[in-house]
């Protein structure tokens, strides 16, 4: 008797899949404005991850209402205005919590940074950057451009 042949499923490539993980990250933001999340890799593993929200024991968004909101502030100004952190420096914090080193990391993100998280992945010493979503800070490409960030932005 044979046996009954299962039906495989295509492997994702790597950037699908660690753009996968950033998505399913992402959905444990609390902002109301905007769902981000972020995945650290190096040598096809993972470092840590981050999604945009309020630090650890402080109230969240959802639960405060949106500063930047009430106080009409558009998209990539005033960042300090906020509660949150970026899902970017979230995962780069949770990084330096246990120790482990960006340097030559690759950063997977939903969006693409703003003009500060641009600063802290060259300092970080991340060398590639894989981004889906767009995000209004012309100078953070450029900054990225200028450090030789590889910046690519999927489909």
């Amino acid at each position: 008797m044979m046996a009954k042949r299962r039906t495989v499923e295509k492997r994702p490539a790597w950037d699908e899949y660690f753009m996968g993980i950033a998505d399913l990250v992402s959905r444990r933001s609390t902002c109301l404005r905007r769902r981000v999340g972020a995945v650290l890799v190096k040598d096809k593993r993972i470092l840590a991850t981050g999604y945009n929200g309020a630090p650890s024991r402080v109230k969240h968004c959802e639960d405060t209402g949106c500063v930047r909101e009430k106080l009409k502030i558009p998209s990539g100004e005033r960042h300090e205005l906020c509660r949150g952190l970026h899902a970017e420096q979230n995962a780069f914090l949770q990084a330096a919590l246990h120790g482990t080193s960006l340097k030559d990391a690759s950063l997977y993100s939903t969006t693409q940074p703003c003009m500060i998280c641009a600063k802290m992945i060259i300092n970080a010493g991340i060398r590639e950057l894989v981004i889906r979503g767009d995000y209004p800070d012309k100078m953070s490409k450029e900054f990225l451009r200028e450090a030789n960030v590889t910046v690519r932005k999927l489909k």
